[in-house]
């Protein structure tokens, strides 16, 4: 039996600004949850390393460099995808705000948003989850 598990990534980047944090959040440009808030991220390339895969994809839907990422969890409870079984590997980085946003690719904008204003929103796959786990670490 063949089994048809899809690897991604995604960036959980926080900023820090008049002592509060914010995170990074791209708004989808394509289904599935078109035009709701993500993290940062996409489909592993077949032979790319994980954390490579993460700086790619950050930079291609949001314009950000950023040297160095921290790998936080796991994420690969089954339907957290409508497309399929689907593991994420979450990274995480700080960096500071003052970096300009440049939306493309997948992502049709791409904004800061304080911590605390996350819970009123509806966000794409399991982010919410990831996001909460990656404030362990700051």
């Amino acid at each position: 039996m063949e089994q048809k598990i899809s690897v991604t990534v995604d960036c959980v980047i926080f900023c820090k600004v008049d002592n509060k944090f914010k995170v990074l959040l791209v708004q989808r440009k394509n289904e599935p949850f078109q035009d709701q808030w993500a993290l940062p991220g996409g489909f592993v390339d077949e032979g790319e390393d994980l954390e490579a895969a993460a700086k790619r994809e950050l930079e291609e839907e949001t314009g950000v460099k950023v040297k160095s990422m921290e790998q936080v969890q796991a994420f690969g409870k089954p339907g957290r995808d409508p497309r399929g079984h689907t593991i994420s590997i979450a990274f995480l980085s700080r960096i500071f705000c003052e970096e300009e946003l440049k939306p493309a690719d997948d992502a049709k904008d791409a904004k800061w948003f304080a911590l605390e204003k996350l819970h009123n929103m509806d966000l794409a796959f399991d982010h919410d989850e990831i996001i909460n786990v990656a404030q362990q670490f700051l």
